[in-house]
């Protein structure tokens, strides 16, 4: 079990924008983020968010030579903090934490593991709510969101 969940900026904002910040509070109890992210995020988090500076700000900087400064300090956070898993959007930034062997998720996976955790009754509605801000969200990666809750993709026809 992972006892330290660190979020990304992405995460806040899309569960933000469809009103569904609190469902990562009711996923894990012990949510981390860095103050780059809390400023990115530009609005006052959730009190059970806790703000965390990373200490070796040097590998934090190294980092940014290739990812944004959210995604840097949240991965040079994961790398002090053991058995911590990482909630990343960002590909590069998904690739990067592979590379060091960290854990992670994407919101996406988030939202699935509410459903089996039963706290939400299904994915779907927040999907739907998603597709209807800015957030990417392709049909491969929707389907796969419905599989993995356990539930029955059925495309939309036209006719």
């Amino acid at each position: 079990m992972h006892s330290v969940v660190i979020s990304d900026t992405s995460c806040f904002i899309i569960l933000s924008k469809i009103d569904e910040l609190d469902l990562l509070h009711k996923v894990y109890d012990n949510i981390l983020t860095t103050p780059e992210i809390a400023e990115e995020y530009g609005d006052v988090l959730p009190e059970w968010i806790e703000i965390v500076s990373v200490q070796d700000k040097y590998k934090q900087q190294l980092l940014e030579m290739q990812l944004g400064k959210g995604e840097s300090s949240a991965i040079a956070l994961s790398l002090e903090i053991p058995n911590s898993i990482l909630i990343l959007d960002d590909y590069k930034a998904r690739k990067t934490a592979e590379t060091l062997n960290l854990k992670f998720i994407g919101t996406i996976d988030l939202i699935i593991k509410a459903k089996l955790n039963g706290v939400i009754p299904s994915v779907k509605p927040i999907l739907k709510k998603i597709k209807q801000t800015n957030f990417r969200l392709s049909l491969e990666m929707e389907q796969y969101a419905i599989n993995a809750a356990g539930e029955v993709y059925l495309p939309t026809t036209t006719s």
